[in-house]
C-alpha cells in the first residue's frame, strides 16, 4: 500500500473512531454535533484531535464523558499511534490540556472539578435517556413498515435480526438500539423480546401505546437539547449555515456572514 493509500485509509478509520463517540446528553455523535474541530494525522502516524464545546461554560461532567471516549476510540487504532488530545475555548481547557501533558488519567484530571458528581450515575443516566430515544425510533420504525402492536411487542432478538427491509438509516439506527440492548443486557438470548422497559419489564400490546408516550417524551427533551446545543455552538463561533450554496437570512441576521473579499486591483 502507498503512503498515501495508508494515510487515506488511516484518516477513514480515525473518523469512524470519532463518529462512535456520542454527545451522552443528547446520544447524537460529537462528529455530527461539530465538537471534533480537528483530526488529523501526521507523515509519522501521530494523531491529533481538537475538541471543543458549544459554550465556554459546558459542565466539566460532560466534557469529562465525552473527552474520555474520545481518548478509548484513539486507544482503539488498529496502528497504536501517539496522540494529542486538545480542548479548546473552555473554563476548564488549561487545567485538562495541562493534565493530559502530564499523563494523568480523566478521574484525576477532573477529580477536583467534579468531586460532588458520580460521574459512573451519570453515565447510566444518560444510557437510559439513549437507550429510551433508540427504542422510540425502532417502534415507530416497525410501525411504519405495516407491522403490528403485537408483532412488535412479542419480537424476539432472533426475529430482530433477521429484519431485511429499511433504508441506510432505517438499519443504521436499528444497529444503534441493538448496541444499547446489548449494552444494558449483554446476555441477551436470541428467544429474548427486544422491546422492554429500561428495567427488564415486558411491553404488551396494551401498554405499547402509553409506553411509546413515555420514549416519545424523552425524545423531546433531546432534541430541544440539541438544537440549543447547536444553535449557541453556531452562534459562538459564527458558523454559516450554507443553503443551495447560499448562506441564509438567519445568517444574515446574526452576522455571521463574512465580508467579501477584496481583490488586490479593486480601486
Amino acid at each position: 500500500m502507498s503512503a498515501a493509500n495508508l494515510l487515506e485509509s488511516r484518516q477513514r478509520e480515525l473518523w469512524r473512531r470519532l463518529e462512535g463517540v456520542n454527545d451522552p446528553e443528547l446520544d447524537e455523535p460529537v462528529t455530527d454535533m461539530g465538537f471534533i474541530e480537528r483530526a488529523e494525522i501526521a507523515a509519522d502516524g501521530r494523531v491529533e484531535v481538537g475538541f471543543r464545546l458549544p459554550t465556554y461554560w459546558c459542565s466539566p461532567n460532560f466534557a469529562f464523558l465525552m473527552l474520555d471516549d474520545v481518548r478509548t476510540a484513539l486507544d482503539a487504532l488498529s496502528w497504536s499511534p501517539e496522540y494529542g488530545l486538545t480542548l479548546h475555548d473552555h473554563m476548564f481547557a488549561e487545567e485538562v490540556n495541562k493534565g493530559i501533558l502530564e499523563g494523568k488519567s480523566f478521574a484525576e484530571i477532573f477529580g477536583s472539578l467534579a468531586e460532588k458528581t458520580d460521574l459512573e450515575d451519570l453515565r447510566e443516566k444518560f444510557r437510559l435517556k439513549a437507550f429510551k430515544r433508540r427504542q422510540e425510533a425502532i417502534i415507530l420504525d416497525l410501525r411504519s413498515s405495516g407491522m403490528a402492536d403485537s408483532e412488535i411487542a412479542g419480537m424476539t432478538l432472533s426475529v430482530f435480526d433477521t429484519l431485511g427491509f429499511g433504508s441506510e438509516d432505517v438499519l443504521k439506527r436499528r444497529l444503534r438500539y441493538r448496541h444499547a440492548l446489548f449494552l444494558r443486557w449483554p446476555a441477551l438470548h436470541p428467544r429474548d423480546p427486544v422491546i422492554l422497559s429500561y428495567d427488564g419489564g415486558r411491553v404488551t400490546t396494551e401498554t405499547l401505546p402509553v409506553h411509546l408516550a413515555d420514549l416519545r417524551s424523552v425524545r423531546i427533551n433531546m432534541e430541544f437539547n440539541g438544537a440549543l446545543c447547536r444553535g449557541l455552538k453556531h452562534t459562538r463561533y459564527k458558523e454559516v449555515e450554507i443553503v443551495d450554496g447560499e448562506p441564509t437570512l438567519v445568517d444574515f441576521i446574526l452576522n455571521r456572514v463574512p465580508a467579501p473579499a477584496v481583490r488586490a486591483d479593486t480601486p
